[in-house]
């Protein structure tokens, strides 16, 4: 009894100080799960900054409205100088020289006008 009491001592010893010598798996899965977490981060960070340096790049980055109310009265200009000149007896193709339009703004113009007036 006592050799056997002796006996599971020493292997428990012996177990115990193999314990601190031995690789611990959970540390290395541990290590590598905070690896791929970083490695997760950095990636989605990278992708947050090119999609703000694309929508920088593409979408205005301030709409002016007084250039849009502007914009809007050039081309009521425009359509009334092409409803006059309609009116003066020009054809679409003069027009378009005078004003520089294509023939096609200038004729859907005209067929506004008509079907208005």
């Amino acid at each position: 009894m006592i050799y056997t009491i002796i006996g599971l001592l020493i292997v428990a010893v012996s177990l115990f100080i193999i314990s601190f010598f031995a690789q611990d798996k959970f540390k290395k899965l541990e290590h590598q799960i905070e690896q791929l977490s970083l490695s997760n981060l950095q990636d989605n960070y990278q992708i947050k900054k090119k999609i703000k340096i694309l929508e920088e790049e593409l979408l205005p980055s301030e709409i002016n409205i007084t250039d849009f109310n502007k914009q809007a009265s050039n081309k009521s200009n425009l359509v009334k100088q092409v409803e006059t000149l309609y009116k003066q007896g020009y054809s679409a193709a003069e027009i378009s020289e005078k004003t520089n339009l294509s023939e096609y703004d200038i004729e859907s113009v005209i067929s506004q006008y008509s079907n208005m007036g």
